[in-house]
């Protein structure tokens, strides 16, 4: 019998997933903490990028106070009172950069527009104006987008990986190959900064 050992929500490295976070987010249930919107109003893609950014640190701050207070057990001492928790954790959210954890916005751009594709996101017709057109008036506006009935249904299976969703002739096997055909250059060697005795 062989047991599957990948971790249902999020994968090996992130606390949950990108797709699961952004249907929670648009069904208004403020996943992991986050801003709890109007479902039919929706949601633009930066505001959801920035609270899938900031849910992840926070779960990486979670992970850090109970790793601290794994370590207080095992040494004998008691764990963290609920001031104590809620000030480690104020320490560790504030010394991880913004960018320390992956997912850029590029990729998430990728992702949504899969969503797209497939139809489970729709443009609501709301427009805001952007920040950025205060510089440059061909900037494009804040859209605003909102899940659709087929990507409320979807299952969670489907929602995590949407490019395997929409293009299903390319199984994990093409990617796998895709991997395997890049060649990555070693790295040119350094000249050695000891000072040769003569």
């Amino acid at each position: 019998m062989v047991i599957q050992l990948r971790p249902e929500r999020g994968g090996y490295i992130r606390p949950f997933g990108c797709g699961w976070f952004i249907r929670e987010f648009l069904l208004g249930h403020g996943p992991e903490g986050s801003a709890v919107i109007d479902p039919e109003v929706g949601a633009c893609q930066e505001d959801i990028f920035f609270h899938y950014k900031k849910a992840i640190h926070r779960a990486y701050a979670e992970d850090a106070v109970a790793w601290e207070n794994e370590e207080r057990i095992k040494k004998g001492k008691s764990i963290y009172s609920e001031e104590e928790y809620t000030d480690r954790f104020e320490y560790f959210l504030s010394r991880i950069p913004y960018k320390l954890v992956k997912c850029r916005y590029h990729s998430f751009q990728r992702y949504f527009h899969w969503l797209k594709q497939l139809g489970w996101v729709e443009f609501t017709g709301k427009e805001e104006k952007a920040s950025m057109q205060d510089y440059y008036e061909e900037a494009p506006p804040r859209r605003f987008y909102r899940l659709t009935k087929e990507g409320r249904s979807a299952p969670n299976q489907e929602w995590s990986n949407p490019q395997l969703t929409l293009y299903p002739e390319r199984g994990l096997d093409y990617f796998r190959d895709k991997r395997r055909q890049r060649k990555y250059s070693r790295k040119a060697p350094t000249k050695s900064r000891r000072k040769v005795s003569i």
